[in-house]
């Protein structure tokens, strides 16, 4: 096998991580089954919403409890936050809790749709970088924000497949091929992904992971679908690595008859 294709580790800020999957932790009935499904999925890469937790607490949390520091990193999202004012606030208190200066900026004013804010959110995101965060932006699949965002220097781009816990795939696939082919950063797909048939597909686009979560916690199996996702974003990965095939309008034998049969000696 190509060595391209053995050595492809995910490269984010200059930290190197072996899954390009990554886990949410919201709606998980319990913290055994968010761990069974962190530790079936391989990821090292766990968002965590402030919001839900206390880290000034001494009590052992029942969603931090699930992670471990030595394996995964945590990443503290900003979920809930409608002003880029509230973003910073969050922010800082990770930070001052003693969490990694790692943060998933998520502003999302609108509460039927969730839809991120692109204005508040290149607001935020850029005094964010400038504070010394590693930013990881959740944005709608606007190709010029996208690039907005890089300029300012976040980390990587996070542009969602579908409405949060919607399930529905990939409903921006052509906005995510432009995001994919203008981008310089790491391209995640975040939200909306239902099925390990569409992270595969978003990976066989070239996003370089996704992040999944409602999907997991539907689940009735979590452990077990935690690693039909790892399995999908790996098929999916190696893919886009191998090559795709070109789609044709018209069949094409795969085994074609002339100069077998008929033009033999």
């Amino acid at each position: 096998m190509n060595s391209s294709l053995v050595d492809d580790t995910l490269v984010i800020a200059g930290r190197r991580f072996n899954s390009r999957l990554m886990i949410g932790t919201g709606k998980f009935p319990s913290a055994a089954a968010l761990r069974a499904a962190i530790e079936s999925s391989g990821a090292e890469i766990i968002t965590v919403a402030l919001r839900r937790v206390d880290l000034e607490s001494d009590e052992q949390q029942s969603i931090l409890s699930a992670i471990d520091p030595e394996k995964q990193l945590i990443l503290p999202n900003t979920s809930g936050a409608q002003t880029a004012e509230e973003v910073l606030k969050l922010a800082r208190l990770s930070r001052a809790g003693g969490l990694e200066p790692w943060i998933k900026l998520e502003l999302t004013p609108e509460p039927r749709y969730l839809l991120p804010d692109p204005m508040e959110t290149l607001r935020a995101a850029e005094q964010l970088v400038k504070e010394g965060f590693i930013v990881l932006p959740y944005i709608q699949a606007d190709p010029v924000l996208a690039k907005r965002l890089e300029e300012v220097g976040t980390a990587t781009v996070m542009p969602l497949g579908a409405p949060i816990g919607s399930n529905r795939g990939l409903q921006t696939k052509e906005m995510l091929r432009i995001i994919i082919d203008q981008a310089t950063v790491p391209v995640v797909v975040d939200a909306g992904l239902g099925a390990p048939s569409h992270a595969s597909e978003a990976m066989e686009l070239g996003a370089d992971a996704v992040l999944v979560n409602t999907a997991l916690s539907d689940a009735r199996d979590h452990g077990a679908m935690a690693k039909a996702f790892a399995l999908a974003t790996e098929a999916g990965r190696l893919a886009f690595l191998a090559g795709l095939g070109p789609q044709r309008s018209t069949a094409s034998a795969s085994s074609p008859l002339t100069g077998f049969l008929f033009n033999q000696e």
